[in-house]
């Protein structure tokens, strides 16, 4: 089992990494493959089913898979050409993309958010259809965007929906006991083993400047959120709270005001400027998905920030060591909220800092494994229910408390020697259950929870 952390780490566009990344991918792909086919096709036709279409409009989904139609890509989004291009496509009728002749699209009457039953695969399914001039369907393909901006087509799905084509790589653990396995045979580090498995399929160049530029979107996006007040859109009227908080802190800095606990609104505040952005629809870099975007960044900032002896020398391991843990939650369970809630995003997100950080302040690979164990398992049976659909509430601020959930696990785990009760895979496979367990109004939905309980309009 191979997942890039460079698939774990996506730059892209807020505010829904399956919600919005996924359809905009979702588009695309489907417009390489009818540049592919012999078909001539005269329009496109979308519908969205299940959580897709109930959040909708709150994640911009009808908007992302407009735009990926057109050809826009989460990894060069550009907002101000994006939003030329809608105004062009709701007077024209019509979208330009590369490579292909102009193809009618009406966004009121092509796509389409289809409340009925969820396609069966994955509760975020789509289809995408090309017609003729009569409005006949001559290709179509379905699509499950599966979290983070992973997207399968329903034969990728029935597959396996972590299938790797590409060449073995040396180290290919499935599960956590594997992955201790392999540390302790090979006296490496979860980063080691890590770092030898993308290096078998990219250049150490690319591997390094590809993890400097994560990096440094998340950095970017963080001061971005931490610099900019407002009211966040949607319609609910939420305040962006990041940078005035920063300001209270910066000035209590050096007085006798600030008790010990402060360091824990530097790290919700970290991660609340990240969340923020992605709400505004801002880029971001999924961690491991968009509404999880703020904990591993927080973490990492308050790291360098805030401990001493800490360095960006180590950083690529905190990452590819993030990026492993969220690898195994991705395989055995999900990341997706649509699937299994929001265990499935701040809590995965949660488990992949606190292994970071631990990595980071020299933990053992058993204490890394602790760490996010000890971060999972205190959000299991999490619920996913944003307010009108946004990523707003209780989004940012849940972001926050599992970048502290994060650092507490971390260090219990480095007071400890790695022995401990609970394996992580067991609290994966924990996760994937009550996930399955979990009622569909509770997972990416809107349906239950705060998303009816306050009021929002």
């Amino acid at each position: 089992m191979f997942i890039s952390v460079f698939d774990m780490f996506k730059v892209g566009v807020g505010p829904s990494s399956s919600h919005t990344m996924g359809p905009m991918v979702a588009a695309a792909r489907f417009l390489d493959t009818l540049r592919g086919s012999a078909f001539t096709a005269h329009g496109l036709k979308t519908r969205l089913y299940g959580s897709l279409a109930f959040t909708g409009i709150g994640h911009a989904s009808d908007r992302a898979v407009i735009l990926g139609l057109a050809g826009f890509t989460p990894q060069d989004y550009d907002h101000e050409a994006a939003e030329r291009v809608l105004k062009q496509i709701a007077e024209t009728g019509t979208v330009t993309p590369e490579g292909l002749s102009p193809l009618a699209l009406d966004p009121d009457t092509d796509v389409v958010l289809d409340y009925g039953d969820p396609l069966p695969g994955h509760a975020n399914g789509m289809t995408v259809a090309a017609t003729d001039r009569q409005g006949d369907v001559i290709l179509q393909e379905t699509y499950y965007s599966v979290g983070g901006g992973f997207v399968l087509t329903a034969e990728e799905l029935a597959r396996g929906k972590d299938t790797d084509d590409g060449p073995p790589v040396p180290y290919p653990f499935k599960t956590a006991a594997e992955m201790l396995e392999m540390c302790a045979r090979e006296g490496k580090s979860v980063a080691d083993l890590k770092r030898a498995n993308e290096l078998s399929r990219i250049g150490r160049a690319a591997l390094d400047d590809g993890i400097a530029r994560v990096w440094q979107v998340m950095r970017d996006c963080m001061d971005r959120g931490l610099d900019t007040h407002g009211t966040l859109p949607g319609g609910l009227g939420v305040k962006r709270r990041a940078a005035a908080i920063r300001d209270r802190l910066v000035a209590e800095r050096g007085t006798n005001l600030a008790p010990p606990h402060v360091i824990n609104d530097w790290m919700s505040v970290y991660a609340m400027a990240v969340n923020e952005e992605n709400a505004a629809g801002g880029q971001v870099v999924t961690a491991p998905t968009n509404g999880a975007a703020g904990v591993v960044p927080a973490v990492i900032r308050y790291w360098l920030d805030h401990v001493p002896g800490a360095g960006p020398s180590k950083l690529p391991d905190f990452l590819l060591t993030a990026a492993a843990i969220g690898g195994l939650v991705k395989h055995n369970a999900s990341i997706s909220g649509a699937e299994c809630g929001c265990q499935a995003e701040v809590g995965s997100a949660s488990a992949m800092a606190a292994a970071g950080l631990c990595a980071v302040m020299g933990g053992t690979p058993e204490q890394v494994e602790n760490a996010a164990e000890i971060a999972l398992e205190h959000h299991l049976g999490m619920t996913c229910d944003p307010v009108r659909g946004l990523v707003q509430v209780p989004c940012i601020e849940r972001n926050g408390l599992g970048a502290i959930k994060a650092v507490s696990a971390a260090s219990l785990s480095l007071r400890g020697d790695g022995t401990h009760l609970v394996p992580l895979d067991a609290a994966i496979e924990t996760m994937r259950q009550t996930g399955s367990d979990m009622s569909h109004k509770y997972k990416e939905t809107s349906l239950g929870g705060l998303a009816v309980n306050v009021p929002n309009c």
